[in-house]
């Protein structure tokens, strides 16, 4: 169980470790990697060729601005990728946002929010929990926590206006 997060930037990183803790979490291993699309294209496009035969099922990759590396990824490859659109200073994101979601007819990206990383990991594992019925339990496990999580702050606020 494998999954390769890729980023544009080591200013990326701390937005993308709870993804890397999340996966980690859950027993997949995580190749982490920064290699812009713009200024490392080669070494992109070796990585992206390893992960094809390297048991890699899934790829997330996050970029800020115009974040052209998830859609570049995309392009070579047919493993699932998500595209986490990140903060930048312009626009907040939403330049990153409207990059990856207008991914062209056959090319597609799934994206999560902005600084989704963490949805990006629950995605990348509902993706693998479809082969590995151990993550699907163990996601099954974690829904039902944090249903139970969410009623039991419900009882609190009701006792706390009663």
């Amino acid at each position: 169980m494998r999954v390769a997060i890729i980023m544009g930037s080591t200013s990326d990183l701390g937005k993308m470790d709870p993804a890397v803790s999340i996966l980690k979490e859950y027993g997949v291993d995580v190749d982490v990697r920064c290699l812009s699309a713009h200024r490392a294209h080669k070494g992109l496009s070796e990585f992206i060729a390893e992960t094809e035969t390297n048991g890699t099922e899934v790829i997330i990759a996050a970029a800020g601005m115009a974040a052209a590396l998830p859609g570049v990824v995309a392009s070579q490859t047919v493993l699932p990728v998500i595209g986490v659109p990140l903060t930048s200073a312009a626009l907040d994101g939403m330049d990153a946002l409207l990059s990856i979601v207008q991914m062209p007819s056959g090319i597609p990206v799934a994206t999560v929010a902005i600084n989704g990383g963490k949805n990006a990991a629950y995605l990348a594992l509902q993706i693998m929990g479809i082969k590995h019925p151990e993550i699907k339990d163990k996601l099954s496990a974690y829904r039902k926590q944090m249903d139970e999580d969410a009623m039991k702050a419900n009882e609190e606020v009701i006792a706390k206006y009663k």
